[in-house]
């Protein structure tokens, strides 16, 4: 009797184990809508900026501003007409800068920043992209002041316990030297 049990408890676990495994429905499925609501607040945030930027300049009589193609504005401290060199990909360019808010407090020194070393589009330095992009207007031995939408700054993430997030700032940046690269 116990022998047919045995025999009986085996056959049923192997029908059982042969039953195919059931597809489970998901926990939670995503619309997209977190996305598109993202993108609809960036944009909201980034013509704020631009209005407050805009009237920024406006009051600014002293200071002829350049509107980038790539979303910044700027003006030129110092300035050279002669020389028609810019960094192009791969130059290495030496350069200092700072980071200030638009009510001109100091939130990085150009001390705090150093002396930057930067390989033109092939460098994974951190760099805001609007320094990135704002040095490869300027020539040697130019000081330009860009001001950057939170975007091509600090955006969302400020930087700890000196920027909030989403702000504006503006960044005074002197090229001190292009190595041109071989390739160039």
């Amino acid at each position: 009797m116990l022998r047919k049990l045995f025999y009986f408890l085996l056959f049923s676990a192997v029908i059982i184990s042969c039953k195919s495994p059931e597809a489970r429905s998901p926990v939670k499925s995503n619309s997209g809508t977190f996305i598109k609501e993202s993108a609809v607040r960036n944009k909201k945030i980034y013509d704020d900026e631009k209005i407050f930027i805009g009237e920024i300049i406006a009051k600014d009589s002293t200071h002829n501003y350049i509107s980038s193609e790539n979303g910044f504005w700027y003006y030129y401290n110092k300035r050279d007409t002669a020389t028609t060199e810019m960094p192009d990909l791969g130059d290495v360019v030496k350069f200092t800068y700072d980071i200030k808010d638009f009510n001109g407090s100091l939130i990085l020194s150009e001390k705090e920043n150093g002396l930057q070393h930067y390989k033109v589009d092939q460098s994974n330095q951190d760099l805001i992209s609007g320094v990135r992009e704002g040095i490869k207007l300027m020539k040697e031995g130019e000081t330009v002041t860009f001001l950057f939408p939170s975007y091509k700054a600090y955006g969302y993430y400020g930087i700890e316990e000196k920027l909030g997030s989403n702000i504006p700032v503006q960044s005074t940046v002197t090229l001190h030297s292009i190595e041109q690269s071989n390739e160039n």
